[in-house]
């Protein structure tokens, strides 16, 4: 497939090497200045691209910025297709973000997202942790094959983002519609416990919606108590450990 990815960090940065070995033609653009995102797309093995020319000949437009930037990004969405699929990666948190009033006060993130860009988005590559999209695939089949959420309101698109998903090396989880994607925000079981499609379905089931937020600040204040960066077993360790209830493997 042609892809676009706006963003080259740590999760878009994975995505685009992960979807290029896999064949896919790459694309990516970001706003660091165009040296240093030719440096990038050499060491990603992808195409540099303007920001002009990043939503052109696409079949899928993948954002993978902070939640605080996606206002940025509206005219530029505005002339994507609508043939476009747009996959949203975001995960907001206040502390880097800022206080998004219609967050604070509960609205969905990637309803957000969507009314903010102004058309329908994809909810997806949300739930996994960096470490754990570069490194924690395996081939369909194999035994364990950690599973990622999918949520959204076309259904063909999800099915076409799980495709994507299984390319990438993990299966790929049917979380519902977009109003639905608050499943696998930050501060809900299912969100970087790195869990197979069978304890995923279970997880996404035993969100709480009401106290997401609050565990996800919970869980922050804790990374941030660790005298060092925590190592990835810690963070996956310490996200479990707010759900002892939800299933997990030991």
């Amino acid at each position: 497939m042609k892809i676009g990815i706006i963003g080259t960090g740590a999760i878009g940065g994975i995505i685009a090497k992960k979807l290029a070995a896999t064949g896919h033609e790459v694309k990516i653009y970001s706003s660091g200045g165009q040296q240093k995102l030719e440096e990038r797309a050499r060491e990603l093995g992808v195409i540099p691209s303007t920001k002009d020319q990043i939503i052109v000949d696409v079949e899928v437009l993948i954002v993978s910025i902070p939640t605080i930037a996606i206002p940025e990004l509206s005219d530029l969405i505005a002339k994507v297709s609508n043939n476009v699929i747009v996959i949203d990666t975001s995960n907001y948190y206040p502390f880097r973000d800022g206080e998004i009033e219609d967050l604070k006060n509960g609205k969905v993130e990637s309803v957000w997202v969507s009314e903010t860009l102004g058309r329908p988005v994809i909810k997806a590559f949300n739930n996994l942790l960096a470490h754990t999209l570069e490194s924690g695939g395996k081939p369909e089949g194999v035994k364990d094959r950690i599973a990622m959420a999918v949520s959204g309101d076309d259904q063909q698109a999800k099915e076409i983002v799980s495709t994507l998903i299984n390319d990438a090396g993990f299966d790929a989880v049917d979380a519902g519609t977009l109003a639905d994607s608050w499943k696998h925000q930050p501060g809900t079981p299912a969100y970087c416990t790195e869990l197979t499609g069978e304890e995923l379905h279970q997880a996404l089931a035993d969100g709480d919606k009401e106290n997401a937020a609050y565990l996800r600040d919970q869980a922050i204040g804790k990374f941030m108590n660790f005298s060092m960066p925590p190592a990835h077993e810690e963070v996956v360790a310490m996200n479990r450990s707010l759900f002892p209830e939800n299933p997990n493997r030991h």
